[in-house]
C-alpha cells in the first residue's frame, strides 16, 4: 500500500521506519528538510497515486487543523485523511463534516507507543465507517504490535471515538503514574528503605503492581536513583482535562483520575497560593507556625 505521512518527529518518524519495514510505500514529510521526502504539502500530494491515503501525525489543534484545512485543498475526491495525534474528539466530527463537503474520507486514530513504538508496535484506536477504517487496515496491521489484532488495534465506533478511548486511555494512564510517584516518595522518606530504586525493580516480575509503566520508573530510577537531575515540573498534553470534564458532563465518579491531573497543576506553582492560604488560616485560629519565604523548612510563628 502506498500512504503519505506528515510529520516525522519522535513518533512519526518511527512510524514512517515501521510501516516501510512491513514493505509498504510511505512519502513523508516534514518542515525538517533534512528528513522530508517532499518539498511541501503539494509535492507530497503528487507522489501519491489516487485515491490517496494520507496520515496526519503533527501536534493537535491550530497545527493539525492547519494541515487539514491545506490537504482539503490539494486532495480530492475518493481521498482519505487520518489523524494520529492527540486531537479533541469534538475536532474530529469537524474535520469530518468539512471534508465530507469535498468527498474526502476521514479517520482518527489515537496512537500509543512513544519512543519504544517503532520496534515493539504501536496502540491503535480508530473511530470512523467501516468502509473507511478497512481501507487503512493494512497501514494498521504495520504499526500495530504483533500478535492477536485485537490486543492492540480497536476499531471503537464512529469518527471521534478513536480519539475518545485514546482520550481515557490517557487519562488512566495519569492516575498510574501518579500513585507510582507517590509510592516512591513515601519509599524515599522512610529511613529503615535503603535502596529504593531495587524496590521497584523487584516489583517488575510476579507482582500485581507491575506494569511498562512500573518497568519505565525502575528504568529511570537506575540511571538516577534520587532524581537529583530533573525538575519537578510536569506538563499535561490536555487529554487529562478533557477526561475530568467529560466525566463531570456525563456525572462519572473520576477521583484518582481528577486528582492526578491537579497534582501536575501543584507541580508548576512555586509557591501555592492556595496552600499560602491554608497556613495563614492555621496560624490566625491556632497560632501553628509557618515557614517563611526564603528560611524552607525553618517554622516559626507568624
Amino acid at each position: 500500500m502506498q500512504i503519505g505521512l506528515i510529520g516525522l518527529g519522535k513518533m512519526g518518524g518511527n512510524m514512517r521506519d515501521r510501516i516501510r519495514a512491513a514493505g509498504h510505500e510511505v512519502v513523508g514529510y516534514d518542515t525538517d528538510q533534512k528528513i522530508s521526502d517532499a518539498k511541501d504539502l503539494k509535492d507530497l500530494v503528487s507522489k501519491l497515486s489516487a485515491p490517496r491515503v494520507v496520515w496526519v501525525m503533527v501536534p493537535a489543534g491550530k497545527v493539525t487543523d492547519s494541515v487539514i484545512n491545506d490537504l482539503s485543498d490539494l486532495l480530492e475526491a475518493g481521498d482519505l485523511i487520518v489523524d494520529g495525534g492527540n486531537s479533541k474528539f469534538t475536532d474530529d466530527e469537524r474535520h469530518a463534516q468539512e471534508l465530507d463537503r469535498k468527498g474526502i474520507a476521514f479517520v482518527d486514530c489515537g496512537v500509543s507507543g512513544g519512543v519504544w513504538g517503532k520496534e515493539a508496535g504501536y496502540g491503535l484506536m480508530c473511530g470512523g465507517s467501516d468502509k473507511d477504517v478497512e481501507r487503512v487496515m493494512p497501514i494498521f496491521d504495520a504499526l500495530r504490535p504483533e500478535g492477536p489484532r485485537d490486543e492492540g488495534w480497536v476499531h471503537a465506533g464512529d469518527v471521534g471515538a478513536g480519539h475518545y478511548v485514546k482520550m481515557v486511555h490517557n487519562g488512566i494512564e495519569y492516575g498510574m503514574m501518579q500513585a507510582y510517584a507517590e509510592g516512591y516518595e513515601l519509599l524515599a522518606a522512610k529511613e529503615i528503605v535503603k535502596d529504593v530504586p531495587a524496590a521497584f525493580k523487584a516489583w517488575t516480575r510476579g507482582t500485581v503492581v507491575r506494569s511498562w509503566l512500573q518497568e519505565l520508573m525502575a528504568t529511570a530510577l537506575a540511571k538516577d536513583p534520587g532524581f537529583d537531575k530533573i525538575s519537578g515540573f510536569v506538563n499535561d498534553s490536555g487529554e487529562g482535562r478533557w477526561t475530568v470534564q467529560e466525566a463531570v458532563e456525563y456525572g462519572v465518579p473520576m477521583p484518582v483520575i481528577s486528582a492526578s491531573l491537579f497534582a501536575r497543576f501543584v507541580s508548576r506553582q512555586d509557591d501555592s497560593p492556595a496552600m499560602q492560604a491554608v497556613a495563614a488560616m492555621r496560624n490566625e485560629f491556632g497560632g501553628h507556625p509557618v515557614t517563611l519565604k526564603g528560611q524552607k523548612g525553618i517554622v516559626t510563628d507568624h
